[in-house]
């Protein structure tokens, strides 16, 4: 199969080959249509070492996707062999970048029947982690303030529709320039962050959901109501030594469950995605180490998989 490596300690990416992988007990291969882009992934450690943290080698990048089940190993029901799925795999084996990948039943749902294969690929990573966020680790009440920082963002603007939905009253921030976007997507006030400081336009909040980290981060902590509860999930907090961001910070865990209850939004109108633009493999490299900066970008990119 035609797949990207990523070599030289995830600053170079090549288009290369390798065997198609078959399913072992427990997994199933499904027949990539598209995979979502992350460029960030190519410095995550699962990318750079091994789970015992040996330096890995040529790793395939893309850990979301959809596309079609094509084989079923032990131990699986042989009825999901034909399915269109969409979903994850794990952090440490190689991922969807690729025309073939495996993954396992826990970690994939139909896909949504209303969107392309394309579109359906950039929800997996972001929605989970903004589902997981805000009703998993911060237990969101209908009617709670909750402020969203990097509203436009890839996981942002999932966290901005989720809280929305669940009848939170939602506040973001975000550029001017995409300001009205994340207005529709459901915020009722949108603040400025290169012209305005939260902190000195908002009343106390009962949730943060930050995509920032740094110094947003570190003012966000004072914006809390008493029994308030901030979740991050930018970077620092995972090698941090302070226990109240360390605490906060979390990785996005893959669930059936969760992507079947996206993929419904998603169908019945409620939740949307967005991507910024559909590349071949040959161009995933330029993707991945060139993302776009456009003020006017919205949504991931994607790398769309001939089926030739």
């Amino acid at each position: 199969m035609l797949c990207i490596r990523v070599t030289k300690s995830g600053t170079q990416l090549e288009q290369s080959e390798a065997p198609q992988p078959q399913p072992g007990k427990g997994e199933v291969l499904v027949r990539v249509r598209a995979a979502g882009v992350t460029p960030t992934e190519l410095q995550w450690s699962p990318t750079t070492q091994t789970r015992e943290g040996t330096p890995r080698i040529g790793a395939i990048p893309g850990h979301e996707f959809s596309g079609i089940v094509v084989a079923a190993g032990d131990a699986v029901d042989p009825a999901i062999v034909g399915r269109e799925v969409y979903g994850m795999n794990d952090w440490f084996a190689d991922g969807a970048t690729a025309e073939f990948c495996l993954t396992q039943p826990q970690s994939i749902a139909s896909k949504p029947a209303t969107i392309s294969h394309e579109l359906a690929s950039t929800v997996p990573i972001s929605a989970l982690t903004a589902w997981q966020g805000l009703f998993d680790r911060c237990n969101l009440r209908s009617g709670e303030r909750v402020l969203v920082h990097g509203g436009s963002g890839a996981v942002g603007l999932f966290a901005v529709q989720l809280a929305r939905h669940h009848s939170a009253h939602v506040i973001a921030t975000a550029s001017a320039q995409k300001s009205e976007f994340v207005r529709q997507l459901g915020a009722e006030q949108v603040i400025d962050y290169r012209t305005s400081r939260f902190e000195k336009e908002l009343d106390p909040v009962d949730v943060v959901f930050d995509t920032v980290g740094g110094d947003t981060l570190d003012r966000s902590w004072n914006m809390l109501k008493p029994g308030g509860r901030l979740v991050t999930i930018a970077s620092q907090g995972e090698s941090t030594t302070d226990k109240r961001t360390k605490d906060a910070f979390f990785i996005v865990e893959s669930n059936a469950n969760q992507l079947t209850q996206v993929a419904q939004l998603i169908d019945q109108g409620n939740l949307k995605t967005f991507m910024s633009v559909s590349v071949p493999l040959s161009q995933a490299a330029d993707a991945y180490l060139n993302p776009s900066t456009s003020a006017s970008a919205i949504g991931k990119a994607v790398i769309s998989i001939s089926t030739t």
